[in-house]
């Protein structure tokens, strides 16, 4: 296993990334690999998770991060996450961590070898970081304080990277590095100190003296001082003019500086007869905002790659071709012999675009040669472009490609040249041939946007409604595009409020409409994109109008579209490549709000039976899921009779597993349930409803109500008492929980009744378990006893253990607390006694600490200790009930709806 924390928190099996799930988990396996084999606590790791004070389940909260990553690790031998001295630790080899050999690295290099041999060490564990430390981890305190460390060692190791550089004349090496480094830290002086000498060896003085002053100037600002020794004696080295130390025979004084090979080629002499080199791009994006660290990864990819062929990707709209020709502008100075730019129109509505030959035509009249020179063959017109690029250093930015076989033929011949591609695909077949280096653009962050709106409609109105105008920036999807449609609307009518902007956007039906102008719009560039995807992509494209939600998976997805798996994954590919969706980890993506309008806009190409597969597949899915959840039990309602899956439902191994998809698919199951319900599939909303029953256990506070009372409509509706009974029962408890004693009662003094109409003695027990619950609640301690009593006879009559062993709790915590401990005893060891083998140790546990209360108050101590001991060693450092002594009112509350699958 290679844990990867410099940069985003990932985890890798044989080059395979392992699916870690949401930032938590992720931070708190962060945590546990920066401890290197020693403990960390339960608190420890909740005071990384939250911010603020974490919520009285947060206990519960870590146990299932951790049950979860213990999975994750279970078919790794190296790598095992265990249970020890009040905490958990992390047992894998340190060498398993980036962060172990990036500062191995940085300590052989510091032990005192020759300079290369350090510079070469140095370059290694530089090479290890791949952005932020500890990205998509979460921004607690504690958790960024983690990440400012890292990013200190990695500034410090930066620093004796380029004197180590330096040390052997090769200190403009260093550059590519220093530059991001010191525009993202401009009051590090060391690091800035470093820059200078950097632009000093490499001849360019200039910039070094402008480096300096702004930091000069900034520093004054700031903080009120003058700059310190170092960077003072940086300067003063330029201005006595210190002879540079120089690059060691044989290499370019400005190698590392530029996206030339180690033998750069000379530019070509400048005589008073030699034509200006050609520049040949549009003008420069206006109102360009944010970008910085995009910009950085663009030139550092530039200038690491070999050869200089970059490709940057990303949606129709999210600004590609501004970004490239920003950088342009930017690093003109690095192209002595000229910019060559074409439009390649990948997305023309006709499909059609310049070809090649058209496009070497122009670049050669550009370079120079006259028009009845230029060769009338296609390949002679390649060959003579490549001749002369040969031994020049040229940028050449091509705008807009729809495939690697458009780009090709204007490669030029030598790695002297630099090539930037912009496309909305992802152009692998360049990559597999041509060595590209990819650069996928993100959506703009939330400031970023903000400023978007700034540049257009100024600061006054964005000042006046700050929160409104985070908001328009968040219905734009952070799309350059989108963002700069909507300011346009704003400025052409001054007197419209952000307010009222953000009002209409929010309204789904006209969204896409408000975002186009006279010759432009987000739905028309969307149109382009799926006009290009191959055949099974555009069916699933069409079919993902009736999805329920933002997300899906590779099951999902063949359900909607009726594909095969091979077909399904062929098609999501090509949706992903296209950025019509986003892949995310493992079998996962995400399609943004604006595409999923778009889509919905097309639903009258797609076939309705695929909302029916779909809802069929989550039914199915989360029968496995509460299967798993609660080994043993039984379903809470079968298909509906002649429906049979889609395809074969997901396999759940362990109830870790089985929460973690509860968790991921929440959106989409509560969605499933009111789509279900307006599509006219009553008999599927109500079993897609009970089946989340595991997830309402662990987060009854979560705001289930509204999905439940959808649900028990279209039970109500189908006149099925079974189906009311369940729901009734399920809604009745959630009501209870969260104070809702009256609306709780109505619903759950009609639950057994119903159950008895449905001729289903369980589901008379649990809804007489749960109607008593409710009356406990009120103060009828009476007639929750008569109740509870009934429940554990009837229960006792069925003969399934799983449904007695429950009744038996609740009578012996009602037991408990109506203060007989004796009874309370007989009936939880009565439990224990009959309880299957396959009972979760979640409920063991409930019942061994009622059983460890009822004998401490019966004054036996000891037997009373061994209980909660053997409660706690089963619970492990994180209990369901927060502690052997504790009430058992969460616990208790979880037996409660946990029985409407056993």
């Amino acid at each position: 296993m290679d844990f990867r924390l410099l940069g985003p928190v990932s985890a890798f099996s044989e080059d395979i990334q392992v699916p870690l799930g949401p930032p938590k988990r992720r931070a708190v396996l962060a945590l546990l690999v920066l401890a290197e084999g020693t403990p960390v606590s339960a608190e420890r790791i909740a005071e990384a998770l939250w911010d603020t004070e974490p919520p009285t389940h947060a206990r519960t909260i870590v146990y299932g991060h951790v049950s979860a990553l213990r999975g994750l690790l279970s078919t790794e031998p190296a790598a095992k996450l265990a249970t020890e001295g009040g905490g958990y630790t992390l047992h894998a080899p340190p060498e398993s961590a980036d962060v172990w050999r990036f500062r191995t690295l940085v300590r052989r290099a510091s032990d005192g070898p020759a300079a290369e041999e350090s510079a070469a060490l140095l370059r290694e564990a530089l090479g290890l970081w791949r952005g932020q430390a500890l990205g998509g981890a979460g921004d607690t305190p504690l958790m960024a304080a983690a990440a400012d460390r890292l990013t200190e060692e990695r500034l410090a190791a930066l620093e004796q990277f380029a004197a180590a550089l330096r040390a052997c004349g090769q200190g403009a090496q260093a550059l590519a590095l220093l530059r991001p480094a010191a525009e993202r830290h401009p009051l590090r002086e060391s690091l800035i100190a470093a820059a200078v000498r950097s632009l000093h060896d490499a001849d360019r003085q200039a910039e070094a003296l402008d480096l300096y002053h702004r930091t000069q100037r900034l520093l004054a600002q700031e903080l009120g001082v003058d700059p310190g020794a170092a960077l003072s004696e940086a300067y003063l080295a330029i201005l006595h003019a210190r002879p540079a130390e120089r690059p060691a025979a044989g290499r370019s004084a400005s190698e590392g500086n530029t996206a030339a090979p180690s033998e750069a080629p000379a530019p070509r002499p400048n005589t008073p007869d030699a034509a200006p080199p050609p520049c040949l791009l549009p003008r420069a994006p206006a109102g360009f905002v944010g970008r910085a660290e995009d910009l950085d990864r663009l030139t550092e990819t530039v200038r690491s790659g070999s050869p200089p062929l970059s490709v940057v990707t990303g949606p129709g709209g999210v600004g590609k071709t501004s970004l490239a020709v920003h950088w342009a502008y930017a690093h003109a100075g690095e192209f002595p012999d000229g910019i060559l730019y074409a439009d390649l129109h990948a997305m023309d509505p006709d499909g059609t675009g310049p070809q090649p030959a058209g496009v070497l035509h122009d670049f050669l009249q550009a370079l120079g040669v006259a028009e009845e020179r230029l060769p009338a063959d296609a390949r002679a017109a390649e060959h003579l472009y490549r001749s002369l690029l040969t031994g020049r250093r040229a940028l050449v930015l091509l705008d807009n490609a729809r495939d690697s076989a458009q780009v090709r033929p204007l490669l030029p011949g030598t790695p002297g040249c630099t090539v930037l591609v912009t496309s909305r695909n992802r152009l692998e077949g360049l990559v597999a041939t041509d060595c590209a280096r990819l650069l996928p653009l993100e959506r703009l962050a939330p400031e970023d946007g903000v400023r978007v709106l700034r540049t257009v409609i100024g600061d006054l109105r964005v000042a006046a409604e700050p929160a409104a105008a985070e908001e328009l920036a968040a219905l734009c999807d952070g799309l350059p595009l989108a963002l700069r449609l909507a300011a346009a609307r704003l400025a052409a009518r001054p007197r419209l409020a952000l307010r009222a902007m953000a009002d209409d956007l929010v309204d789904e039906h006209q969204r896409l409409s408000l975002l186009s102008g006279e010759d432009l719009g987000v739905a028309a560039t969307l149109r382009l994109s799926v006009q290009q995807l191959p055949p099974a992509g555009a069916q699933l494209f069409r079919q993902l109008a009736l999805h329920v939600g933002s997300e899906l998976d590779g099951a999902a997805a063949a359900a909607l579209s009726g594909l095969s798996p091979a077909g399904t994954r062929t098609a999501l590919d090509e949706l992903a490549a296209a950025h019509l969706v986003e892949e995310w980890t493992g079998d996962r993506y995400l399609m943004h709000d604006l595409t999923r309008l778009y889509a919905r806009s097309c639903a009258d190409g797609a076939d309705p039976a695929g909302l029916h597969r779909l809802l069929v597949h989550y039914l199915a899915a989360g029968q496995a899921a509460a299967a798993a959840a609660e080994p043993g039990s039984q379903p809470c309602a079968a298909l509906p009779p002649g429906v049979s899956p889609p395809g074969a439902p997901p396999v759940f191994t362990n109830r870790a597993e089985s929460m973690a998809w509860y968790v991921t698919e929440r959106a989409n199951l509560t969605a499933a349930v009111a789509t279900a319900a307006d599509a006219g599939h009553p008999d599927l909303a109500w079993r897609i409803a009970v089946h989340l029953w595991p997830l309402i256990v662990r987060q009854v506070h979560d705001g289930w109500e509204p999905t439940l009372e959808r649900a028990l409509a279209a039970a109500t509706s189908l006149g099925d008492p079974d189906a009311e009974s369940r729901l009734c029962s399920l809604l009745g408890w959630v009501l209870t929980e969260n104070g809702q004693h009256t609306a709780a009662l109505e619903h759950l003094s009609r639950a057994p009744d119903l159950a008895v109409r449905a001729k289903d003695p369980r589901g008379q027990v649990i809804a007489l378990i749960n109607w008593a619950a409710a009356l406990e609640r009120v103060g009828d301690l009476s007639g929750a006893g008569t109740r509870r009593e009934q429940a554990a006879r009837m229960a006792h009559a069925l003969g399934h253990p799983h449904t007695e062993t429950l009744a038996l709790y609740h009578l012996a915590a009602h037991c408990l607390s109506a203060g007989r401990p004796d009874e309370a005893l007989a009936h939880g060891l009565r439990a224990l006694d009959i309880a299957p083998d396959q009972m979760s140790d979640e409920r063991r546990v409930l019942l061994l600490d009622t059983c460890g209360a009822a004998l401490q108050r019966l004054g036996r101590e000891g037997e009373a200790r061994r209980c909660f001991a053997e409660a706690a060693a089963l619970a492990g450092p994180v209990g369901p009930g927060g502690g052997p002594a504790a009430e058992h009112e969460g616990g208790a509350a979880g037996g409660h709806v946990r029985a409407l699958a056993g």
